[in-house]
């Protein structure tokens, strides 16, 4: 059972971040400043400070919060680290949007994707994401093959979540983003499970055969242009 104490705390820490938020919405993450916020809040600066020690880190809650590391080393007997990370990213574009309106989600997008600070921020937190998975891989993989892993997983993550994000950003339903969202997963973990070997490859012709075929046109046309030039 929770305590009073609590839930007066969980409720300024909502008091913070719906003002910060509707600052940031109306004029930008750059443009407001903390004492804004802390104003805004009725809250001292260092009370907003002791919930949230950055403004960043008040602008991006969430960002980040996929635990892949968690994922690889709680999955059960038996099951590969792509097949894990197939059925969790597969269960999040199936399942319905829970914590937050779809009006609210899409404008703190936009403030996320408008911000060159919070852009930055959110990278910060995707290389942690991102070490923290190569670590989990490591004794499994070793190390290097553990980071060169980590990176390919993670990059395909994050282009997921950014072509969901930038679609709601657009003005795509919810509905239909978590469809394409849903294809897109299968794609994704189909190419990191079978690879890239075949990409490109199509009419029984592969670009080294297409190059040699080259080769042989130019060196023809150069015998002609001699023998033309013999005559």
């Amino acid at each position: 059972m929770v305590g009073l104490r609590e839930r007066k705390k969980e409720e300024t820490r909502r008091r913070i971040a719906a003002s910060a938020w509707r600052l940031f919405a109306e004029r930008g993450f750059e443009a407001v400043t903390v004492n804004e916020i802390a104003e805004a809040a009725q809250v001292a600066k260092a009370t907003l400070f002791s919930y949230f020690p950055t403004k960043e880190s008040l602008a991006l809650q969430g960002v980040g919060d996929d635990d892949l590391a968690g994922i690889v080393t709680g999955r059960a007997p038996g099951s590969t680290v792509l097949a894990a990370l197939r059925a969790h990213f597969r269960a999040l574009a199936a399942g319905p949007m829970t914590g937050l309106d779809p009006e609210v989600l899409v404008s703190r997008v936009r403030v996320i994707f408008d911000s060159p600070a919070l852009s930055n921020a959110t990278n910060s937190l995707l290389y942690q994401q991102r070490q923290q998975l190569a670590q989990a891989l490591t004794p499994e993989l070793g190390e290097r093959a553990a980071v060169l892993a980590a990176a390919q997983i993670s990059a395909s993550v994050v282009t997921l979540q950014e072509g969901f994000f930038r679609r709601l950003a657009d003005g795509t339903s919810p509905a239909d983003a978590r469809a394409r969202l849903g294809e897109e997963v299968e794609l994704a973990f189909d190419l990191l499970t079978h690879g890239l070997g075949g990409l490109g490859r199509h009419d029984g012709h592969d670009g080294h055969q297409d190059g040699h075929d080259q080769d042989r046109h130019d060196g023809h046309d150069q015998d002609v242009q001699r023998n033309q030039r013999g005559q």
